[in-house]
């Protein structure tokens, strides 16, 4: 069977060609795999970052060059693998948990766990605080959608097949995963909610979300991406209400042993998407991406 075609933006923009899928269906079974994977980015996260005492410095470049990587080999894929596609997000959001944690907190007591003076080498941490943090996150997120909306490349990400389309992709997912940290965090630790309430209030902005997929003058591509932003910081208050002590009103159950549970987690739910995949895919698994 010859290797399927790589078209360019020109290609998909002009013609009725069908074109080799690259990123999941959004189902139902999408979004329990996000939270997992960003639950996991939480837990790993604060693993290197605090209780190996790496630092959220050494941690940010370490997780980010691991984003790099997975990125790669997610862009140089010809079609759509779950072990690819996941990896990626759940390496977004375990460079995105130490990338907020850089930004947003300091040296202080308040931030440091086991009586730590400090983490790791460099710095501790800029000290923005949430919301001057959330809001450069949020115009850098407005540059890139504005960025993607000037190229013309639609936002669906079904229909996302081309290079530039899906780079613009992972840059979103990045800050977005990014600025749901931030709001995660936000509302853990100086919102007074707490963990579990933190984690309903996220519930229950994405149960109006699914009711408003009913309403036809709310674009489904605009309740995805807000979707996406606010499964992060739900993700980060679950993985937060494992972790964390119960003084501070937490399960008390460590990173590592949460995390350890989660990825086992995501690998089963990875392995059980990647066999739906094969059952599914065939010679004439592609997507119609152009206009008849």
């Amino acid at each position: 069977m010859p290797e399927p075609e790589v078209l360019t933006d020109l290609d998909v923009a002009g013609t009725d060609r069908y074109v080799m899928r690259k990123l999941p269906e959004v189902t139902l079974a999408f979004w329990v795999m996000k939270t997992a994977a960003t639950t996991l980015g939480e837990t790993a996260g604060d693993l290197f970052a605090q209780t190996l005492k790496l630092g959220y410095f050494l941690t940010t470049i370490a997780l980010f060059l691991i984003f790099v990587v997975t990125l790669v080999v997610q862009l140089r894929s010809r079609r759509y693998n779950p072990f690819f596609y996941w990896t990626v997000i759940l390496s977004t959001s375990m460079a995105g948990t130490t990338m907020s944690d850089f930004m947003n907190r300091d040296a202080s007591a308040k931030f440091l766990t086991d009586g730590a003076k400090s983490l790791g080498w460099g710095p501790q941490g800029l000290g923005l605080g949430y919301p001057t943090g959330a809001a450069i996150l949020i115009s850098l997120l407005l540059v890139i959608f504005a960025v993607w909306k000037c190229t013309g490349l639609t936002f669906a990400i079904r229909d996302i097949v081309s290079f530039r389309a899906e780079a613009l992709f992972w840059a979103a997912i990045l800050v977005s995963n990014t600025l749901g940290t931030s709001m995660g965090d936000f509302l853990s630790d100086s919102s007074g909610l707490g963990y579990a309430g933190g984690a309903l209030l996220v519930t229950g902005v994405l149960a109006v979300l699914v009711g408003l997929m009913r309403v036809p003058a709310v674009p489904n591509v605009v309740l995805f991406w807000i979707a996406f932003v606010l499964t992060r910081p739900l993700g980060a208050t679950a993985g937060d209400f494992l972790t964390k002590p119960l003084a501070k009103g937490g399960l008390d159950l460590g990173t590592a042993g949460s995390s350890a549970v989660l990825l086992a987690v995501l690998v089963g739910l990875m392995g059980y998407a990647h066999v739906q995949e094969r059952r599914t895919a065939g010679p004439q698994d592609k997507t119609l991406t152009g206009v008849s």
